[in-house]
């Protein structure tokens, strides 16, 4: 268990510089006084100079890493697009010894991934002939599924498991796509009690009999109970692993904190090729 400990401690030193990162992303944005006294040394284009003559920074373009979240949908033809197909086909080939129909992407910590590849999986799940596939967000704390997907959800999976909304309510479907979102739309107090409540064992128990494939975006696994206690409901799980950034122990304790029984296979995120920056490592 020292394994264990070890790595939810560094996911707790990883949560607390991403929440510190986050505070200096918020802060307001630095500007510098233009007058006459500075005007020779500001080379800030009037165009980009905010009201009153200060010169602002410029507001981050987060379309790329939108963009790549969804590529199976943009470029369905395109190398990464290709990778997801084979980890859906080796999910299929085990769903012929065993019933799946309830997947799981999870991750050690945040940022490797599995957001990005929860919503490449089912955009190619749903691409199958007669296939219903269900995308849930089950990160009531950092939720990216709607954002990246151009969604803006009246109610969301909190708003379910609290009674405040139904299913068909909640859920939308993706424009361009055989698929149906249930996303986040307001972040509860209580997330782990919300995701481990019989509740949320009805909602998926009902989605399973709707749907042929329900795939659950969840939080990073170590340092928040929230990815075993969704776990524990479904039938398998897919491990996004980051190369050069997820650690070999960090990897075994994922394994020993989650059922090792219920995992389909790993996805390695992240690696240098001629042809994409994802490999499937089954």
């Amino acid at each position: 268990m020292a394994k264990v400990y070890d790595a939810l401690r560094r996911a707790e030193d990883e949560r607390k510089r991403l929440i510190g990162d986050r505070d200096s992303r918020s802060a307001p944005l630095a500007v510098k006084p233009v007058g006459p006294a500075a005007a020779s040394d500001d080379r800030t284009p009037l165009w980009k100079r905010g009201p009153a003559g200060l010169a602002m920074r410029p507001v981050p373009d987060r379309s790329l890493e939108i963009n790549k979240r969804r590529i199976a949908l943009l470029q369905p033809d395109s190398y990464v697009a290709e990778q997801f197909r084979a980890l859906r086909g080796r999910i299929d080939a085990i769903s012929d010894q065993r019933p799946i129909c309830t997947v799981t992407v999870t991750s050690a910590f945040p940022g490797e991934g599995k957001t990005t590849c929860a919503i490449n999986l089912a955009i190619v799940t749903s691409l199958s002939l007669g296939r219903r596939v269900l995308l849930i967000d089950c990160d009531l704390r950092r939720p990216k599924v709607h954002q990246s997907l151009g969604l803006r959800p009246e109610s969301g999976l909190a708003e379910v498991l609290t009674g405040v909304s139904t299913i068909d309510d909640a859920i939308i479907p993706v424009e361009g796509a055989e698929l149906d979102v249930l996303p986040v739309r307001s972040r509860p107090a209580n997330p782990s009690e919300l995701l481990g409540s019989a509740d949320m064992r009805a909602l998926i128990e009902e989605v399973s009999s709707r749907y042929d494939r329900v795939i659950l975006d969840t939080p990073a696994a170590l340092g928040l109970p929230d990815a075993k206690a969704v776990s524990d409901l479904c039938d398998g799980m897919v491990m996004v692993v980051r190369a050069d950034t997820t650690g070999r122990t960090d990897i075994q304790a994922v394994l020993e904190i989650l059922d090792r029984q219920r995992i389909l296979g790993l996805l390695l995120n992240g690696v240098d090729s001629d042809q994409g920056r994802y490999g499937y490592a089954g």
